[in-house]
C-alpha cells in the first residue's frame, strides 16, 4: 500500500493506457475484421490518453526527470548554485500554483461535452488540474527541502 501511495500516479497512469490500448485495439479488430466501429471508441482512448498525459507528468516532476536547463547551473559555484536551486523551486511553485488556479477556473467554467457519449469534458478535463496541482505540492516539497540544504551549507 505504501508503494503505491509512493508511485500513485504511474500506476493510475498505466491503468488509463492500458485502457487506451485497448479500446484502440478493439477498435481497430472491429473495424477491419467485422467492419463496424464503436462511436464512442475514440472519445474513451482520447480522455484516457489525456489522463495518462497529464499524471505522467506529474510523476517525472516528483522524479525531477523533466528536460531543465542545468548547462549554466553546473557551471555555477556550488554555494551560488543551491542558491540559483532554491530560487528556481520558488519560481515553479508559483508557475504551477498559478497554473492549478487557472485549469481549476478553466475547467469550472466549461459547459463543453463530448460528441459521441455527451459526458462533460470536465470529467477529462480535470486530470489538467490534479496534475498542477500535485506539481504545486511537490514544488514546494522541493523549496523546503532546497531550503533546509541552504541553511545547512550555512552553518
Amino acid at each position: 500500500m505504501r508503494d503505491f501511495l509512493k508511485k500513485f500516479e504511474l500506476y493510475i497512469g498505466s491503468f488509463f493506457i492500458a485502457i487506451t490500448t485497448i479500446v484502440v485495439v478493439m477498435n481497430v479488430f472491429t473495424r477491419y475484421v467485422l467492419k463496424f466501429t464503436y462511436f464512442w471508441a475514440e472519445e474513451i482512448a482520447v480522455g484516457c490518453f489525456v489522463w495518462t498525459i497529464f499524471l505522467g507528468t506529474a510523476a517525472a516532476y516528483r522524479e525531477k526527470a523533466l528536460i531543465g536547463v542545468e548547462a549554466v547551473v553546473v557551471l555555477l559555484p556550488k554555494k551560488i548554485r543551491k542558491i540559483v536551486e532554491f530560487l528556481v523551486y520558488i519560481l515553479l511553485f508559483i508557475l504551477s500554483s498559478l497554473m492549478f488556479y487557472f485549469s481549476y477556473t478553466y475547467v469550472a467554467s466549461s459547459s463543453k461535452i463530448t460528441a459521441a457519449l455527451e459526458i462533460s469534458y470536465a470529467y477529462i478535463n480535470s486530470s489538467i488540474i490534479i496534475s498542477f496541482g500535485l506539481m504545486s505540492l511537490y514544488s514546494l516539497l522541493f523549496v523546503i527541502e532546497s531550503f533546509k540544504e541552504l541553511i545547512k551549507g550555512k552553518e
